[in-house]
């Protein structure tokens, strides 16, 4: 341990506590300390050197010796009250009167002393106050002019110095007030010099917490334009710093968005704190770009931008700025998306079942009503005198009822089966066309009784498919019956069936209501029926179209849906002629959503040429 450090300990032990914590405060005390401490401490160690020397000494020399003490007090003041001004204040008062008690005894203004005068502001610029340089200088003016005055007035003593004598002292006066300016000087360097350094250190604190925060700090101009980013914006955005000044981040603003940036900023530099969020252009990675294969991405910021503190002495017509704090907020508008599409679900999923429910109160009470009147009617029949025609009709009737019943049950069961995946498919060889015309003459004459045209083009060469006979029945038969349900009286529905590689396409269209586009994303789900355009004629569940899609998926097949509003609607369903069950899980037996429909609100139109190779067509007309 060097005597620097022992010494800087002992300085460290007395520092008020208010100056430990600071480093420059710290070496400001310390360097007012030391020097006086020392002084002091030589002087009184030289004090019996003198006597020696000297002899007895005089009033005015132990007057001047006991002076000394002063800068011991001063420290033990700065030590107690931290009060760094007022020490250097009274350093300045204790030097001053120091400097007089020894001109007035020497010859006044001409004593070697007088030339300390010049020490006094000198040691208060140490200070690094204004208000201290200022009372030092007038101080030491004063000393001055009062010693002009006092030695004009002949108030002095007579000085009994030899011309020699005062030679030397004043040599020795010069040569004393040199060298303590001398360490003035250094004291104010080495203050300097650790002014640099802890400025340094703290700029290099600051900029390694503004390099590792992975918020972006900047500062802009009340129009947007960047002065100051931090470099964590290039992991952000991966461009550099250089590229986002001036209106570098404002291009990289989405254009949607650039109207609340701005007026975040201008609120801002008008003393308001404000938050806004806006999406920032981000360059794509290396890989990317070298493969020209990328696309614009955005990401989403959040950004708190406040006034930057000014300094009130500052130039009042200055352009006010603004710091901002920017932040990564991507996956939380991805969360919130996801949340408003899942609630947006639940919405949907919650109308649904209100629908179902008041449907199938319809659905349910209307055949149950009749079972239960014609039953009692029957039972009733010798009070009611039925006669044998009466009784079989209302039992046709109650069949009826009760064939329609089973039919909506039957609905739910399937559409049950299919959502939890248990619905079995039992594949075996059948003939499509013969299928596809029996299900057309069961809808005959419906279609017949609506004033519907129901037109079959089923090609004699359709090759045996294998599949669930059943359920390509029941694909035929719903869409069919939709087909006829929503065309009105004057209309005509056809169905068509082709083979297209492996794959028999059956493709049935209508001039009917058509649907609007934004109840064509919804056809298909379970228990939707279109809006308020369309003049039902009929009742229904909004499944016969659900369980379509579902039996479609299963077969592995696709179905498009395309329609226009007041055109009428085609849809088109593709199976394979040969349907292999996949190899999976239960659980995964259900296809993907994106391979069961693709809907689009275009109507193909066919050309004369596709009419003209079409084969014989068969036309059920009313």
């Amino acid at each position: 341990m060097t005597v620097l450090s022992i010494i800087r300990d002992c300085l460290d032990a007395l520092l008020h506590p208010s100056a430990r914590y600071d480093a420059l405060t710290r070496a400001r005390h310390r360097a007012f300390m030391a020097p006086r401490l020392l002084g002091s401490l030589a002087a009184f160690a030289a004090f019996p050197v003198y006597l020696v020397l000297r002899g007895a000494p005089g009033a005015i020399e132990v007057a001047a010796f006991a002076w000394l003490i002063a800068p011991i007090l001063l420290s033990w003041f700065l030590s107690r009250t931290g009060r760094y001004e007022g020490a250097h204040i009274l350093s300045s008062l204790a030097l001053a009167g120091l400097i007089m008690a020894i001109a007035l005894t020497t010859g006044g203004i001409e004593s070697f002393a007088a030339i300390w005068l010049v020490v006094v502001p000198l040691e208060a610029a140490l200070s690094a106050s204004r208000r201290v340089a200022a009372f030092a200088c007038l101080l030491a003016l004063s000393c001055a002019g009062l010693l002009i005055l006092v030695s004009q007035l002949g108030w002095l003593p007579s000085a009994d110095i030899s011309a020699a004598e005062r030679g030397v002292l004043m040599a020795f006066g010069v040569a004393s007030a040199t060298l303590y300016a001398a360490g003035l000087a250094f004291g104010a360097e080495s203050l300097a010099r650790t002014t640099v350094t802890l400025l340094s250190r703290e700029e290099e604190r600051y900029r390694l917490l503004a390099r590792n925060m992975s918020d972006v700090i900047s500062r802009h101009q009340r129009n947007g334009a960047v002065q100051f980013i931090s470099p964590a914006v290039e992991a952000m955005l991966g461009i550099s710093v250089a590229q986002l000044l001036g209106h570098g981040l404002f291009d990289r603003v989405h254009v949607a968005d650039r109207p609340a940036y701005l007026t975040a900023l201008s609120d801002a530099a008008r003393g308001d704190v404000r938050s806004v969020e806006f999406r920032l252009r981000r360059e794509p990675d290396g890989c990317a770009r070298d493969q020209g294969n990328y696309q614009v991405d955005f990401i989403w910021v959040e950004m708190r931008c406040r006034p930057l503190d000014q300094d009130m002495n500052h130039d009042v017509m200055r352009e006010a700025e603004v710091v901002g704090v920017m932040r990564d907020v991507t996956d939380r508008k991805l969360s919130e998306q996801a949340l408003d599409q899942a609630r947006s679900a639940a919405e949907a999923a919650d109308a649904a079942k209100t629908r179902f429910l008041a449907t199938m109160s319809h659905e349910l009470r209307t055949p149950l009503n009749a079972i239960i009147g014609f039953s009692e009617m029957i039972a009733q029949e010798q009070t009611l005198m039925l006669g044998a025609a009466q009784r079989k009709e209302y039992a046709e009737l109650i069949n009826a009822s009760g064939q329609h019943l089973l039919s909506v049950v039957n609905g739910i069961l399937d559409m049950s089966k299919m959502e939890s995946g248990n619905f079995e498919i039992a594949s075996e060889p059948f003939a499509p066309r013969a299928s596809l015309m029996h299900c057309c003459n069961l809808l005959a004459l419906k279609a017949r009784e609506n004033g519907i045209d129901l037109i079959t083009d089923a090609p004699q060469d359709l090759p045996v498919m294998t599949g669930d006979p059943r359920a390509f029945k029941q694909i035929v038969l719903n869409l069919v019956a939709n087909a006829i349900k929503f065309t009105e009286r004057g209309g005509q529905v056809s169905v068509s069936a082709t083979v297209t590689g492996s794959q028999l396409t059956l493709r049935i269209s209508d001039t009917g209501v058509g649907i609007a586009p934004d109840d064509l994303k919804r056809i298909g789900a379970p228990f939707f029926q279109a809006g308020k355009t369309y003049q039902r004629r009929h009742e229904g569940t909004g499944l016969g179209l659900s369980i379509v899609k579902s039996l479609v998926a299963l077969h592995l097949g696709d179905l498009t849906v395309q329609s226009r509003l007041g055109e009428g609607t085609a849809v088109t369903v593709k199976l394979p002629l040969v349907y292999t069950p996949p190899q999976a899980n239960p659980a995964d037996r259900m296809p993907a959503e994106n391979k069961i429909a693709t809907l689009t609100p275009v109507l193909r139109q066919e050309t004369p040429e596709q009419l003209h190779d079409q084969p014989a067509l068969v036309k059920k007309s009313a």
